[in-house]
């Protein structure tokens, strides 16, 4: 039995991008619910409760700043959030603002159409929803990767993915479990699975370049300072590049200084964790000589930290520059690479062949484990969306119209579907920023996108075609003009088989994408185009 809704707003998603974009429109009088999967809010962070699992943004930057009030009342115990408290977070927010009544949990949009000016909305437990706008909150990582392996059925173990992780933590004491990926979720699992599983063999594909986090409990001085001049680190994070406060643009090119001073300088950014690093110097993102000093130098630390000379030398990243793969912030990762009980597989020359019985065959050679755990990672920025059949007046579907890679404007419209927005879509800053920072940036412009329409009567808003192809251009200008597309990587979308190779984020900063949103709405919303 199906049952019919009438909605002013469908938000599809409960993590962060969707409570904030709720509140927008309760507080405005909007008829807005939120459709969500799970059974509770947090999105990525429902979701990724791995071992080891938290956020490479310090907890202080990564928070909403839209509710002073909020921001001095929640009280950040760690330095870099972890899964259990950001979640908490999540919930403590959602009861603060009284979201919980407009969320329906265990509820999944599986189809919208455009018709009449309306969007129907249909769920995977028979609702079927009109409603004027439908907004896409489904975020960046929220579809897993589970590579599609010749026998993954047959395999008589457990099998879990970091980025659908079971409600109950496994218990690897005793076990002996195989992990496969070495990307921000392996390198995070890894040091933790391993104090207690009985052996730990790690099949790496790719070497990837990790920092130390030096995470800590954070000192309740530090804290209070932090809410004491909460408006001026916001406003320091709105002008930066990547929306971290404390990571202001560099002055010196790499070459400004000579050898030592610059390792000095290094040295420095490693004892202070974090990614201090990519901020050392102005042309690390640029310029290959000056990012292969940085490289080097993290190589040369990798080399003093394991033991084993042959495994020191497979964890060396050679294949891409620092920092154009999503930079790995970790708690001893290197270092448990020098433990008895764990073995790491090289993999990149000799692919997983097909998954047994008791384990996998490598170059011909059966690895026996009791437990499996995939730390692929996930179908980025587009993923979540194309999971859904969303189909125009025309009956076009949005996943035909992206089936050469995403096309968007600003990576909030799609040129076609009117009344659609994306938070933080493709060629938007999303991944490439603190997320929250970039999520309230797009919830303001498109609720006064929508405000906008609403008060000038019009019955449609749609992007300018041309205007989104100049957009694309211009961030793939942008992507060109850096480093970051010589690594082969989930901004690219190359962990996808069979997905075309395009460059997703926006990488021209933070601050600068805001100047061009903000001018666009000076210029009687540039790009946009109003229907009656």
């Amino acid at each position: 039995m199906i049952t019919y809704r009438n909605l002013d707003t469908v938000i599809v998603g409960a993590g962060f991008a969707g409570m904030y974009c709720l509140h927008k429109q309760i507080q405005e009088g909007f008829n807005a619910e939120i459709f969500e999967k799970a059974d509770d809010v947090g999105g990525t962070w429902y979701w990724n409760k791995y071992p080891g699992a938290r956020c490479d943004i310090e907890s202080m930057d990564y928070s909403y700043s839209f509710s002073d009030e909020l921001q001095q009342e929640w009280n950040w115990k760690e330095k870099y959030g972890t899964q259990p408290e950001i979640l908490e977070y999540a919930r403590f927010v959602s009861k603060k603002f009284n979201l919980r009544k407009n969320i329906n949990f265990k509820t999944s949009i599986v189809k919208a159409r455009f018709i009449n000016n309306k969007w129907i909305v249909e769920t995977d437990n028979n609702i079927k929803i009109e409603c004027h706008y439908l907004i896409l909150a489904t975020g960046n990582l929220s579809t897993p990767n589970t590579p599609n392996i010749e026998g993954i059925s047959n395999f008589k173990g457990k099998i879990y993915h970091t980025g659908a992780w079971p409600e109950k933590m496994p218990e690897f004491k005793g076990r002996k479990v195989g992990i496969i990926g070495t990307g921000s979720s392996g390198v995070q699992s890894i040091p933790v699975i391993s104090e207690t599983a009985k052996e730990l063999l790690v099949f790496q594909r790719t070497a990837n370049f990790s920092l130390p986090a030096r995470h800590s409990k954070l000192p309740e001085n530090k804290r209070e300072k932090y809410k004491k001049n909460y408006k001026k680190y916001r406003d320091l994070a709105q002008n930066s590049s990547f929306g971290i406060a404390k990571y202001q643009p560099p002055t010196k090119s790499a070459f400004d200084v000579n050898e030592d001073e610059r390792n000095e300088i290094y040295e420095s950014a490693w004892q202070e964790g974090g990614q201090a690093m990519l901020f050392a110097f102005t042309d690390l993102l640029t310029n290959k000589e000056a990012n292969e000093t940085a490289a080097n130098f993290v190589r040369n630390k990798i080399r003093e930290i394991v033991k084993n000379k042959e495994t020191a030398e497979k964890l060396c990243p050679n294949d891409h520059p620092i920092g154009t793969k999503r930079l790995c912030l970790d708690s001893n990762y290197f270092e448990t690479y020098n433990k008895e009980n764990v073995s790491l597989i090289d993999i990149s020359n000799h692919p997983i062949q097909k998954i047994t019985e008791k384990g996998l065959i490598s170059n011909d050679a059966e690895y026996e484990f009791d437990d499996l755990v995939f730390a692929t990672g996930f179908d980025a920025m587009t993923g979540a969306v194309k999971a859904i059949e969303i189909l125009n007046e025309e009956n076009i579907s949005l996943k035909s119209v992206w089936s050469k890679g995403p096309k968007t404007y600003l990576g909030i419209m799609v040129s076609d579907f009117p009344n659609l927005f994306m938070i933080t879509g493709p060629q938007s800053p999303g991944v490439k920023s603190q997320m929250i920072l970039s999520i309230e940036q797009h919830v303001n412009f498109i609720h006064n996108l929508i405000i906008h329409k609403k008060n000038n009567k019009y019955l449609q808003v749609n992007a300018n075609k041309d205007k989104q192809d100049e957009w694309v251009k211009h961030n793939n200008e942008v992507a060109n003009a850096t480093l970051y597309p010589l690594a082969h990587s989930w901004y690219n979308g190359d962990n996808i088989l069979g997905k075309t190779r395009n460059f997703m984020p926006y990488v021209g900063g933070v601050a600068n994408y805001k100047n061009i949103c903000d001018q666009k709405i000076k210029n009687d919303y540039e790009g946009f185009e109003f229907y009656n």
